[in-house]
């Protein structure tokens, strides 16, 4: 009220100095043009109305002026003030939307959590079974070894067994013979039985032969009993080999029967090595696109400092992003051979950081499964992947697979020590940018 009371004073001493102002312009004007009095005043008087209707004419008009920048800033208003509840509920989506992805993240981490743990009870699994592998391809080795030697006795046996079949030939032929011989010593006795009825002279020629006949007897009696003890001998020996023979047919069917149960076991671990590979595929899979989710958050949100450091706490993210990074590729082809060129570029940073811990230290072993969970996969993958590029690009191995502790073959080393210096110096380069 006070401030329109002063605004309405301001607009009536604005109005009458109008017209004193119009009115002394108007009266001199005129007073100095006619000199005449009472036409100066008269001309001053007609001058103030005429002054008065002018300003309020201009009033008016400006008071429509207004009126039109008044709507115009109402209109501007509301739209402010809609795009104001617009901007209000965005940020109140943004806020659960924000709140939504971190209880993702977090469930995400916990499911990271739950798969490396099920990644290290795997790797001991996929230990013992290793261990269990060497021990089976031991015991198969040694049926192996058993086999061939039970192979060679019975090629031994075979060969026993013709000849002992041969020598049963020959004494069944002897046999034979004698028992001829017997029949012919009969055939004669009864011809000198009949000799000896008819013929009563020659009873002192077979006096004098009989000692000798039955000598002779004797002893072909003597020796048919011999033969028949050696034929029984050869026969009890022959049904000994046939026993021993069907005793080592069943012991090769039940060696068979367990290299078939071998090979069934060895199927199912290699099937589940497939499957152990391909949990490995969607956890890393999984990972990418937790990184990407993370990265689109931090763009959007423009996080300061501290919620860098706290997200970074969160889950190594710079780990895994820096253990992405290839080396710049970048006259290579100046240093190595085009195999070793090609070599260099698909390798990644954290294949290159388990070669550099291959060359600077004796047993590795802690770096490289340092490096493999942080990957989230096994140290022998991660062999097995670098020898596996090498074999594809240069045509060999640079790493010895075959010993205990992972070591670098030592016609490689130089041009393994060359990729490391270059992956360095990149690393610095980049730090020193940073």
């Amino acid at each position: 009220m006070l401030k329109t009371s002063n605004m309405q004073s301001a607009i009536v001493s604005n109005r009458l100095i109008i017209g004193i102002v119009a009115f002394g312009v108007s009266f001199g004007l005129s007073l100095v043009l006619s000199w005449d009095f009472n036409k100066a005043f008269l001309t001053g008087l007609v001058t103030v109305p005429a002054t008065y209707l002018s300003a309020l004419f201009v009033d008016k008009r400006k008071r429509n002026y207004e009126m039109l920048i008044l709507d115009s800033l109402q209109r501007r208003i509301r739209d402010l003030e809609g795009l104001k509840s617009r901007i209000v509920t965005e940020v109140s989506q943004l806020e659960a939307h924000n709140a939504l992805l971190h209880a993702e993240s977090s469930n995400l981490q916990n499911q990271v959590i739950e798969r490396r743990n099920q990644r290290d009870t795997l790797n001991r699994e996929l230990g013992a079974y290793i261990i269990e592998k060497k021990q089976l391809q031991a015991k198969i080795n040694y049926l192996q070894n058993e086999l061939r030697t039970l192979e060679e006795s019975k090629v031994e046996l075979n060969n026993t067994f013709s000849t002992l079949t041969a020598e049963k030939r020959r004494l069944e032929l002897n046999s034979n013979i004698s028992r001829s011989e017997i029949t012919q010593l009969q055939a004669q006795i009864s011809e000198l039985q009949q000799q000896k009825q008819e013929s009563e002279s020659s009873l002192i020629l077979l006096n004098r032969l009989k000692p000798q006949l039955e000598e002779k007897l004797y002893e072909l009696r003597v020796q048919i009993q011999e033969v028949e003890v050696q034929e029984n001998q050869q026969k009890q020996l022959i049904l000994e080999r046939k026993a021993e023979k069907e005793h080592i047919e069943a012991s090769l069917n039940d060696l068979q029967t367990q290299l078939a149960e071998q090979q069934t076991q060895l199927q199912q671990l290699q099937g589940q090595v497939t499957l152990l590979q391909e949990e490995r595929d969607q956890l890393q899979s999984q990972v990418w696109e937790l990184l990407h989710q993370m990265e689109t958050l931090t763009t959007q949100e423009q996080l300061n400092e501290n919620g860098e450091e706290d997200s970074e706490d969160f889950f190594p993210f710079s780990e895994l992003i820096e253990s992405l990074e290839v080396i710049d590729t970048t006259n290579i082809s100046e240093k190595f051979s085009e195999e070793w060129a090609e070599f260099t570029k698909q390798l990644q940073g954290y294949e290159i950081r388990l070669l550099k811990a291959m060359l600077e230290q004796d047993n590795p072993y802690a770096v490289i499964k340092q490096i493999a969970e942080e990957n989230i996969t096994m140290p022998n993958l991660l062999i097995d992947s670098i020898n596996e590029l090498a074999n594809d690009t240069i045509g060999e191995l640079i790493i010895d697979p075959s010993s205990e502790t992972p070591k670098i073959y030592e016609e490689y080393r130089t041009n393994v020590k060359k990729i490391v210096a270059m992956y360095e110096s990149k690393m610095t380069e980049k730090t020193s940018k940073n």
